[in-house]
């Protein structure tokens, strides 16, 4: 098998239609748009939620809550499952997360979450760590620093 005869399975595509081609065609002259109207014209019709001027549904109906989404903090989740790859008494900082390819991407909130077992002693390094996880690494002989 090569690349030069890979074909889609026979009735899986169907050719476009083609629009505006001549009365042969079957949709030649008005290439089934109809007769005038804003349908009919180039870049015509209405935006997506237009209502003919009919109070729109998302206007009609209540709002409520409250988002913050300018000031969310975003968070990158690692797990001490994670950890494993590290050898024992190595420093697990945002920068050793990167060359393990755990982390990727402009992300400056790191937290590490206590879902697996970590059996080495390892020094992390984060701006947060879950009270579990925190409870496993010094278990396994390791230490924790917050910045």
């Amino acid at each position: 098998m090569s690349l030069d005869n890979l074909f889609p399975h026979p009735g899986s595509r169907r050719q476009a239609r083609r629009l505006g081609r001549g009365p042969g065609s079957g949709s030649g002259k008005t290439a089934a748009r109809g007769h005038k109207g804003q349908k009919s014209r180039a870049g015509g019709g209405v935006k997506p939620g237009f209502e003919g001027g009919q109070m729109p549904l998302t206007r009609r109906l209540p709002k409520r809550g409250f988002t913050n989404k300018v000031f969310k903090k975003e968070w990158l989740i690692v797990n001490l499952r994670d950890l494993h790859r590290f050898p024992a008494d190595s420093v697990v900082d945002e920068k050793a997360l990167r060359q393990a390819g755990l982390v990727k991407g402009q992300v400056k909130n790191i937290k590490l979450l206590g879902l697996g077992e970590v059996t080495n002693a390892l020094t992390v390094r984060l701006p947060a760590v879950s009270a579990q996880a925190r409870k496993r690494l010094e278990a396994a002989g390791g230490r924790v620093e917050v910045l």
